[in-house]
C-alpha cells in the first residue's frame, strides 16, 4: 500500500479557475463578459493614445537626418502617463555637447526629459544621452574630440513628460 501525503495539494490551474469564478459568484456575471464599471460614464480608451502624431523636428546646423529615417517626435498617452517619443537616424560629426534640433511648436515638454540612445561604437562607447528641454531644444551630451559621434539612432527614445 502506498503512502499518501496528508497535506492537500492545490494546482495553479485550480487557483486560476477559482480566481476567475469569484466575480461570477459575487455578481453573477463571468469576468470575460462583465462590462467595465466606468463604461456608462465615459467611453473606455484601450491601449495607447496618440496625443500629438509624428511631426518633423527641425534639425540643427550640421545634423543631417537620413532620407529613409527622418527626425520626428510625437507624444503618446499610456495609462494616463504622457511620453515623448523620437525616431530617426542622424549623421553628424560631434566632438562636444550639441543641439540636435528643435521640437515642433505642438510639443513643449513641461520639464527636462532625457533618454539614452544608440550611437556609433567608438572605444567601446555605443550609447549617448539625449535631452528635450522646456524651450523645445533637443540636445545631446557626451561627444568628445577623442571620441566623436558620427551617427545617432533615436528610435528607442521614449521618456515621461507628465
Amino acid at each position: 500500500m502506498s503512502e499518501q501525503s496528508s497535506s492537500p495539494s492545490t494546482s495553479r490551474r485550480s487557483l486560476l479557475t477559482a480566481a476567475l469564478a469569484a466575480p461570477v459568484a459575487a455578481v453573477g456575471v463571468p469576468l470575460a463578459t462583465a462590462a467595465p464599471a466606468a463604461a456608462a460614464a465615459a467611453a473606455p480608451v484601450d491601449g495607447c493614445q496618440t496625443v500629438v502624431d509624428w511631426t518633423a523636428v527641425t534639425p540643427a546646423a550640421g545634423i543631417t537626418p537620413e532620407a529613409g529615417a527622418p527626425l520626428q517626435a510625437r507624444v503618446i498617452r499610456l495609462a494616463g502617463t504622457e511620453f515623448l517619443q523620437l525616431r530617426g537616424t542622424l549623421t553628424c560629426n560631434l566632438t562636444a555637447d550639441a543641439t540636435l534640433g528643435t521640437l515642433p511648436s505642438t510639443i513643449v515638454p513641461p520639464k527636462l526629459t532625457r533618454g539614452v540612445v544608440p550611437r556609433n561604437n567608438n572605444q567601446g562607447i555605443n550609447a549617448i544621452r539625449v535631452e528635450a528641454n522646456t524651450a523645445r531644444a533637443l540636445k545631446v551630451y557626451g561627444p568628445q574630440t577623442s571620441n566623436p559621434v558620427t551617427w545617432i539612432q533615436l528610435d528607442s527614445f521614449s521618456s515621461v513628460l507628465r
